[in-house]
């Protein structure tokens, strides 16, 4: 049996399959029957977000007669009527979707509307926003085509297409999206005698009644397929793909170059298709930046409801080309594909998605499940495993190219419904989760699928005595941003717990395994003469699998457009360090040897330090990123933030400090550095050529960087010093906003004199009747100038503050940067750390629920 390493307890029960989704930016989604749960998986313990779902007013899509009322066709109407609604389907967008770069959470009821939230990261609450109504926008769309019908519309629904439809004791024909509890007990009571009551009140002249007569009369097959319409089910988000310059120059009603596909299906078997543009600016202080919503169209996918939805990205994000795998419950399944530009189109009949393959056909048996990946080694393969309501899975390859489907096992995973599927390490492992309350681990070799066991040694074995293990079953899995965590939601067996305490406030336990020791063989080359026997319960090989993967994922992460979120691969390393320091080092040292030194050796960890070269100009910068985020978060985790920034600015390391912090110390230094000279070169760069060009990043503090490289004159590239002494032939033609050298504190209006580039002292106003009071003030990370005093984005690793925003060329550079005329920085920036590069957003209070990439 695999060991936890934490789990944290829910006040409600997970009731539908996929109940936990984890986000690009470290935080977890929980589905539990009438909220959303938020979580930080670094502090489960700690503050969480909130989504309170309400009952929504019906639509008006037309009246029934009451002589139709028990049709067969509207059954499904009546029994799907739920006295309080609950949640079905959640799914995050990727990063960049939600006003302060965060990401959006999409939330399917069981009424079957859909809306789209973000984090309140300026509201001070802990209920979640609500920004977009899906629901509300597809029903304008399809009263405006009439649900597709021939026939005319009725113009009063074109005219009020948000007013909702009330019940009241005189409809008996009309039969609404919702009923609610005391309306369900009147029609228990007065069945037989509904009509009447109506006549009664035909000549009341209410204005319900006017509003009745006004509403067109519909046979209950019509009434059936405009509530299916309008019923969603499943919900899914692509990721982030790009507006070509073409087409963004000639859109000049879109708000970012950058979108997602958001794909939601129904129980009328189609599936809507919209295209949802991040916003234009980030902001943490403004939240009405609403992300741009056009619906692409409608695709029929089923005849069946949908019941699973999956996005991919075919190729690179710049094809626009998006797999999408649908479900249904007639148990068949279908891979399609966007056809790239056409999926720019606004609002066509058709969604631009044409059949690659029915990889299953119908068989009774529906599929509860889907899980979709393209492997990174092969972008024009996928893998496609299928979950259905008997227990089974089906895992499927495609070769694009070619359009070869081979179906590669069929497995009777679980002895009920498979209710999670989740793939990890590139598509070499999938975890899946049933009903039948088991998590079980599948490895993918070649066209076999064989079940492994999930590592039962733990590097850190948390205390959960506290919390009951009586589970009824398990409700889904996910894995985390770095391959090395799953997690999994299980609904507890309420009669087993004691109602007065346990049974009150306990309803479902979020768990977490660690699967970094996972048999899985990433990477070939790790050393296996270090590791020469076991050691504290963890055997030889469960050792040189945990290095393996752990260097892979670090690998990984050294793509640029792959959102930097490393918590599992520190806590990780951080856990082991307290174990087995010696094997950390170790690892560290494989890692730095194949950064550095292009292959890795069985040097040790002072000899690789020792060995690194002063010049980091050939490494990129998410590679310094990576590198700072380990010296600061897992090596130097002893020292605070400002600590270690005194020490790289004011302080020379002490031999107190040990030979190999001092190392490390300096190894960060020079790091930092050398991101600082690539940003500067930037904003040299652009301030002596491109300081009159509209759609460029406009640099600032350039006077701020001139006296920084006068104090550091002994340190800095030359080819900085010759930037800065072209800025003198243009300083008349900048702007009083790039440069500006005498800057005022913000509290008492006295001057600042230039000493740090992290913080200042303004030097106060003198008084004869009192001391001088200096200000502490905090300088932008960015432009080193002074932060004005308002909310400024901040580092959640380097404790650093910024008011503007890098170019987003720094973080993609693969180098330093040698011919300035190719330098590119656009306008549109990401709000992310120049020194970490992970997201920048703004400090929350402690009990406030934050993401924590690090």
């Amino acid at each position: 049996m695999a060991s936890r390493f934490q789990r944290t307890q829910l006040v409600a029960s997970p009731m539908y399959p996929n109940a936990i989704a984890w986000s690009d930016e470290n935080l977890i989604a929980v589905a539990c029957g009438p909220i959303v749960t938020i979580l930080n998986p670094a502090l489960t313990f700690g503050p969480r977000g909130l989504i309170t779902i309400r009952t929504c007013e019906p639509y008006s899509i037309g009246l029934v007669k009451k002589e139709d009322l028990l049709a067969g066709c509207l059954l499904s109407n009546a029994l799907s009527r739920d006295r309080r609604p609950c949640v079905r389907s959640i799914s995050w967008s990727p990063v960049g979707m939600a006003p302060n770069f965060g990401c959006l959470l999409a939330v399917c009821t069981t009424e079957g509307h859909v809306k789209l939230y973000r984090s309140p990261f300026c509201d001070f609450c802990a209920e979640w926003i609500e920004v977009i109504d899906i629901s509300d926008r597809l029903y304008v769309y399809l009263a405006r085509t009439n649900f597709g019908e021939s026939e005319i519309l009725n113009s009063e629904i074109v005219h009020d297409q948000t007013t909702q439809v009330k019940l009241g004791d005189n409809h008996a024909d009309v039969f609404p999206s919702t009923i609610t509890g005391k309306e369900r007990k009147r029609r228990r009571g007065h069945t037989t005698n509904g009509i009447n009551g109506e006549k009664s009140h035909a000549g009341s002249g209410s204005h319900t009644d006017t509003r009745e007569e006004k509403l067109h009369k519909i046979p209950a097959d019509q009434y059936a397929s405009r509530s299916d319409m309008l019923s969603s089910i499943v919900v899914a988000w692509s990721p982030v793909l790009c507006l070509s310059s073409k087409i963004c120059t000639a859109a000049q009603d879109v708000s970012s170059p950058r979108f997602s596909i958001f794909a939601v299906g129904g129980k009328s078997g189609k599936i809507s298709i919209w295209r949802i543009h991040a916003p234009q600016c980030y902001s943490i202080e403004h939240s009405r930046v609403s992300p741009g919503v056009v619906l692409v169209g409608i695709l029929q996918a089923h005849i069946s409801w949908v019941t699973a939805i999956n996005l991919a990205l075919l190729g690179s994000k710049a094809n626009n080309q998006v797999l999408l795998a649908s479900a249904s419950s007639d148990g068949s399944v279908k891979i399609w594909l966007g056809n790239g530009d056409e999926l720019l189109e606004s609002e066509s009949s058709n969604a631009p998605f044409f059949l690659l393959k029915e990889v299953i056909f119908g068989s009774f048996v529906p599929v509860s499940v889907l899980s979709l990946v393209t492997p990174v080694q092969a972008p024009h393969k996928i893998l496609l495993a299928v979950g259905k309501g008997s227990g089974s899975i089906e895992v499927w390859t495609c070769d694009i190219p070619s359009c070869k489907f081979d179906k590669v096992c069929s497995q009777d995973a679980h002895d009920y419904v498979v209710t999670g599927l989740a793939w990890a390490f590139d598509g070499c492992c999938l975890y899946s989760c049933g009903q039948d309350n088991y998590v079980r681990s599948w490895l993918l070799c070649g066209n076999s699928l064989c079940e492994v066991s999930i590592p039962s040694c733990t590097p850190s074995l948390r205390s959960s005595t506290d919390l009951p293990d009586v589970f009824f079953s398990c409700m889904g899995v996910a894995s985390s941003p770095g391959n090395l965590v799953v997690a999994t939601v299980r609904n507890l067996d309420i009669e087993q717990l004691d109602h007065m305490y346990e049974a009150r406030a306990q309803k479902a336990i979020v768990e977490f395994f660690w699967i970094g020791g996972q048999e899985i063989d990433m990477l070939s080359n790790t050393s296996q003469d270090f590791i020469k026997e076991s050691f504290l319960g963890f055997s030889k090989s469960e050792l040189l699998y945990w290095e393996s993967n752990i260097l892979w994922c670090l690998k990984t992460f050294e793509n640029p457009d792959k959102p930097l979120v490393i918590w599992d691969i520190i806590a990780s390393l951080l856990a082991f360090k307290q174990l087995m320091p010696d094997y950390v080092d170790h690892v560290l040292a494989s890692w730095l040897a194949m950064l550095y030194l292009g292959s890795d050796t069985d040097l040790s960890i002072n000899e690789v330090l020792t060995r690194i070269s002063p010049n980091l100009t050939k490494i990129t910068s998410r590679q310094l990123h990576m590198l700072n985020i380990i010296c600061r978060c897992l090596v130097l985790s002893v020292l605070k933030a400002d600590e270690i920034n005194s020490k790289l600015n004011f302080e020379e390391p002490t031999s107190a400090a040990g030979e190999q912090q001092t190392l490390w110390i300096e190894l960060l230094s020079r790091s930092e550095k050398e991101l600082r000279e690539r940003l500067l070169v930037f904003s040299f760069s652009f301030s002596a050529k491109n300081f009159s060009a509209t759609g460029y990043w406009r640099p600032v503090g350039i006077a701020q960087m001139e006296q920084w490289i006068q104090l550091n004159q002994d340190h800095v590239n030359d080819q900085v010093k010759v930037l800065a002494s072209e800025i003198q032939k243009h300083k008349s033609r900048l702007s009083s906003d790039v440069y500006r050298v005498e800057e005022q504190c913000s509290y008492c209006s006295a001057s600042v004199p230039f000493n740090s580039p992290e913080i200042a002292f303004c030097e106060g106003v003198k008084n004869s009747n009192v001391d001088v009071q200096n200000h502490k003030l905090v300088r932008c990370a960015v432009s080193m100038q002074v932060c004005p005093a308002t909310p400024l984005w901040h580092c959640k690793c380097c404790n650093r503050w910024a008011s503007k925003l890098a170019p987003e060329t720094l973080f993609t550079m693969p180098g330093y940067p040698v011919d300035l005329k190719s330098l590119v920085a656009e306008e549109l920036t990401k709000p992310l750390c120049p020194f970490c590069g992970i997201q920048l957003q703004r400090l929350q209070p402690d009990f406030l629920l934050s993401a924590t990439p690090v």
